[in-house]
Order: C-alpha cells, then sequence, then structure tokens
C-alpha cells in the first residue's frame, strides 16, 4: 500500500464522507481489503498521525474514547 503520507490523506479525505454524530475507527475510513493489506505495523502508525492530525486541526472530528478491542474511536461533528 502507498506511503504513510498517502495513506493519512486517504483517511482524512474518507472523514468528509462520516455523518455528523457518527463514531468511527480508523480503519473505517478504508475498504476492508484496503486496510488489511496494510501492515500492522503501518497501521498503528497510521492511527498516531491521524490522532495527532485532529489534535492540531479543525476537522470537525474530535476523540470519543477507546472501544472494547482499544482502539481510538472519533466522533465527527
Amino acid at each position: 500500500m502507498g506511503d504513510m503520507n498517502s495513506l493519512l490523506k486517504t483517511a482524512i479525505d474518507e472523514t468528509k464522507h462520516v455523518r455528523e454524530g457518527e463514531i468511527f475507527f480508523v480503519k473505517d475510513l478504508f475498504k476492508g481489503y484496503e486496510w488489511n493489506r496494510i501492515p500492522k505495523r503501518d497501521r498503528l502508525m497510521l492511527g498516531s498521525l491521524f490522532l495527532s492530525y485532529i489534535g492540531t486541526q479543525d476537522c470537525k472530528v474530535t476523540v470519543a474514547d477507546k472501544g472494547a478491542s482499544g482502539q481510538q474511536r472519533y466522533l465527527k461533528q
């Protein structure tokens, strides 16, 4: 799969398709087979980069909480 900047851009762009009030995981921003093709270490890095991005940008996405699996959940505002 593409480089980390490309993956981050894809995730950020896909937040435009999430409806206001919806809670989602970063993996929800990718098709299942695309997400599964990203190596685990890259998925972890992508999650960290996405968290950092939404913390520093006004993108109408906030941190919700952690899901049962320990993955960070986000809320579209």
